[in-house]
């Protein structure tokens, strides 16, 4: 299994710069939508298929799903394997105004969809003005930069160890104001006396600043949308997990991302990410 998780991850660092590089020229919307009714721009697709396409070909690789697709791809010539969940290109709706965007990746022992419990490795990949590699792997996280060199794609170790700082510094929620519940904003309006606002429109970069500085980030339950807008698979999960795995919490308002049990592949969920302490107090404010 080991092998196999690490032979993931290589395929990953290998293919962030031919997704960082396809970019240029895809920003035009498609006609079609995603399974969650977003619309799709050329990005995602292209994104998805060099993944699909490049994981699947690794031998131990059982099956392949992305936010971006209905179903799951199987492998019909394994027998058994890992499971792999992406958000191919996360926050692709900052395209167009150039600002940040990340891939996402989980991988599971189970078939999908599979709880956060199952995970054996996840991590995202940030296309901000370096390439970066956040991985959580043997309950620990590290950081590393993706080199596109004239001697192929390098990955090299940026920090160890990386821990959620215990003094925390930004805050960031998703949603509209007058769409949040009473006692959620009664809470952002304790939070936003104490912490300062880093909110860009895409979760990886929110998460990315909340991972460097302390913090807290949510996209939460809404009038209009009681499980929010993020999925379960591919995104609550691996990010709960990196989150985590640093030290610091996730919930979906009473309980870890890990332990929501699913029911169907495009599962969406509350997500309340980062200090234990403010997930903690979050939760307190929601009771």
């Amino acid at each position: 299994m080991s092998e196999v998780v690490s032979a993931i991850v290589d395929v990953v660092t290998e293919t962030a710069p031919d997704v960082r590089a396809g970019l240029t020229g895809r920003r035009e919307y498609e006609t079609s939508e995603n399974p969650s009714g977003e619309q799709m721009l050329a990005a995602d697709r292209h994104a998805d298929e060099l993944l699909e396409d490049r994981l699947l070909a690794i031998d131990g690789v059982a099956s392949y799903a992305s936010e971006e697709r209905e179903g799951i791809v199987e492998d019909e010539e394994s027998d058994g394997g890992l499971h792999v969940a992406c958000d191919p290109l996360d926050g692709s709706s900052n395209l167009k105004s150039n600002n940040v965007m990340g891939t996402i990746l989980a991988v599971y022992d189970e078939p999908l969809p599979a709880p956060g419990r199952a995970l054996v490795a996840a991590g995202y990949v940030l296309y901000g003005p370096i390439t970066t590699l956040v991985l959580a792997r043997d309950d620990a996280v590290t950081e590393y930069v993706i080199d596109d060199t004239d001697e192929g794609v390098e990955r090299r170790v940026v920090e160890e160890d990386v821990t959620i700082p215990s003094d925390p510094v930004v805050y960031g929620f998703g949603g509209r104001v007058p769409d949040w519940h009473a006692d959620f904003e009664a809470f952002v309006r304790e939070i936003e006396d104490e912490l300062k606002l880093r909110y860009g429109g895409a979760m990886i970069g929110d998460v990315s600043q909340v991972m460097e500085y302390g913090g807290i980030f949510a996209y939460p339950s809404l009038e209009s949308a009681e499980n929010g807008k993020l999925r379960l698979q591919f995104e609550g999960n691996p990010i709960g997990y990196i989150v985590e795995s640093a030290g610091g919490r996730s919930s979906d308002g009473e309980r870890s991302l890990l332990d929501v049990e699913p029911d169907r592949l495009h599962q969406r969920v509350p997500v309340h990410v980062g200090n234990t302490e403010l997930i903690e107090r979050l939760e307190g404010a929601l009771d």
